[in-house]
């Protein structure tokens, strides 16, 4: 039998799922349109060959609510003028989001990606100024090309990569780093980061779909977001997945009960806890 998730670019029809789930509830976080037409049938095979597959939702929905805010954010109070979303794959924040159509937004994907979305979104009207580059991010003369382009046309780039770096190697996340760190307008980048130990849970419930269509989880510094720091960038902001679906009241299962037991825990162990899994605001060195 096939395997449901046959490329990694597979992946955005399962988190596309997520997001159109989230939107038809009565009290979604956000709204996505055209989540559901984007994840299509191959969406919900997907999202059935794993296991748990639709209580696992919570972390998705975090993860989108929580860039959703630091991206509206970052262009009302630092004044970013242009957003390079990396690997967007089915995402859809520029026709979602209330956006001025003097942004600049960037998205970069496989071109088959690119095609297949154009193709959904035809007759769509993005609310900001859209460029759309089908690329692949490992070809690293195309991008160092693109990402020095969209540099020097611009004052101020935050750069979006969604669900991307855990499946790129350690040395694929450096080089990628180091060439971000290059052009002078960017300043800011959002990602989304595990810890090695969330990896091997992650890999009890997602794992053996994603690798069986050749995308395994890769990517979990021991060292975190100091991972980064030799390659250009340091942690400018950290929002803990934990903490964020409390917040947002997201949780997993028994969330209550973990709760409750993390505090008989003590403070190194709960600082472990928290940061197992979070959204990263990374800013140039």
């Amino acid at each position: 039998m096939t395997a449901a998730i046959e490329h990694v670019s597979d992946t955005a029809r399962w988190v596309a799922l997520y997001r159109a789930m989230e939107s038809e509830r009565p009290d979604a976080l956000f709204r996505d349109p055209y989540a559901r037409k984007l994840a299509g049938e191959r969406g919900e095979r997907i999202l059935a060959s794993m296991r748990k597959g639709r209580a696992w939702a919570w972390p998705m929905v975090v993860r989108t609510a929580v860039m959703d805010e630091l991206i509206l954010r970052a262009i009302a109070r630092d004044g970013v003028g242009t957003v390079l979303n990396l690997a967007a794959g089915l995402d859809t924040r520029p026709y979602r989001l209330p956006l001025s159509p003097a942004l600049r937004w960037v998205e970069v994907d496989f071109p088959d990606v690119i095609a297949y979305k154009q193709a959904q979104l035809a007759g769509e009207r993005p609310a900001c100024a859209l460029e759309q580059v089908g690329m692949d991010l490992t070809d690293v003369a195309n991008r160092r090309a693109l990402f020095d382009r969209i540099g020097a046309a611009a004052r101020q780039v935050l750069i979006v990569s969604e669900g991307l770096l855990v499946y790129l190697t350690p040395e694929a996340v450096a080089s990628l780093a180091t060439d971000l760190a290059v052009p002078a307008s960017f300043r800011g980048w959002l990602i989304d980061l595990a810890s090695p130990r969330l990896l091997k849970m992650m890999e009890k419930s997602w794992g053996q779909a994603v690798a069986a269509g050749n995308a395994p989880f890769l990517f979990a510094p021991p060292r975190g977001t100091r991972f980064f720091e030799p390659h250009g960038w340091r942690e400018a902001e950290f929002r803990s997945m934990w903490e964020e679906s409390l917040r947002l009241k997201r949780t997993m299962p028994l969330a209550w009960l973990w709760n409750l037991v993390g505090k008989l825990y003590p403070k190194s162990k709960r600082d472990e806890f928290r940061r197992m899994s979070g959204i990263v605001l990374l800013e140039r060195t």
